[in-house]
């Protein structure tokens, strides 16, 4: 253990962090940048006199536990959670489970393609961030609950509400999904989480259970998806998927070729939005 090392760590991961990126309050006039100790104490749920001993390099090794509460609490990337845990002298395992914490600057990103339908994906295909014109295309993702959030769930489950893909692009979406889903088990083995849907999946899915025994891991590219808009119609869109290797997410993004009359479908979706001008007011 580099008790000294994992200090200075400690307090430059601290002072990166805002309270508003936490959700605490401002509070008094703050003298040094990013959290307090005993704010990042309340996070981790440890004591304020247990981490102020760890930044000043007098307390003993940390236990795996109080390791992954930091890691929470100050919102570590893989890479800093497996830093960390050389730094405390215990080599780290696997990740808990996929990462639902998604980058400032891609949530940046969402909000600067407003002519683009971008979605962000966990490592399980939950829709943890949207853009305006992803939720106007697809669905109101803000009004389902985090579960029914899930591609991969609506895909073999008919879940509620989901984005509609044409069905000349349903088995290629269900094969992709099921083997990003068989990789993202192998990397998340003690994950509850993927165990469940895994589970659920291949009890409620005929088609599910036969290819998750296929073992595949391999996804194929898809450059091209149509979608089904409620009241406008089938759109074909460009379909890029950018990797986030670091939280193990995807960014995905639906475009339209310029000049196309999907280009002009995509218009009128962000026009209509969310309101569902089909169903009686």
């Amino acid at each position: 253990m580099d008790r000294q090392e994992l200090a200075a760590f400690l307090r430059s991961r601290r002072e990166r962090i805002s309270s508003a990126d936490v959700g605490l309050p401002a509070g008094r006039r703050r003298r040094t940048p990013g959290l307090r100790r005993e704010e990042v104490a309340q996070l981790a749920y440890i004591s304020t006199e247990y981490y102020t001993r760890l930044e000043q390099g007098r307390a003993p090794r940390p236990s795996r536990e109080v390791l992954a509460a930091l890691t929470r609490a100050l919102r570590l990337s893989d890479a800093e959670r497996v830093h960390l845990h050389h730094l405390a002298g215990a080599p780290p395992g696997p990740p808990p489970g996929p990462c639902r914490e998604v980058h400032r600057n891609v949530l940046d990103l969402l909000d600067r393609l407003p002519q683009a339908a971008v979605t962000v994906l966990s490592a399980t295909y939950e829709v943890i961030a949207w853009n305006d014109l992803a939720a106007a295309l697809m669905t109101d993702f803000s009004a389902l609950a985090p579960r029914d959030r899930n591609l991969v769930r609506y895909a073999f489950l008919n879940g509620p509400r989901p984005p509609v893909l044409a069905e000349a692009d349903r088995a290629a979406f269900a094969h992709e999904a099921a083997r990003r889903l068989r990789a993202a088990a192998a990397r998340y083995p003690d994950s509850p989480e993927v165990a469940e849907l895994v589970s659920e999946l291949q009890e409620g899915s005929a088609q599910f259970a036969r290819l998750w025994a296929s073992h595949d891991v391999s996804p194929g590219p898809s450059l091209r998806k149509t979608l089904h808009h409620r009241l406008v119609g089938p759109i074909p869109l460009n379909c890029h998927a950018l990797e986030i290797a670091d939280r193990d997410q995807q960014v995905v993004i639906y475009t339209a070729d310029p000049g196309s009359p999907a280009e002009e479908a995509l218009r009128l979706v962000s026009v209509i939005g969310t309101q569902r001008m089909d169903t009686p007011g």
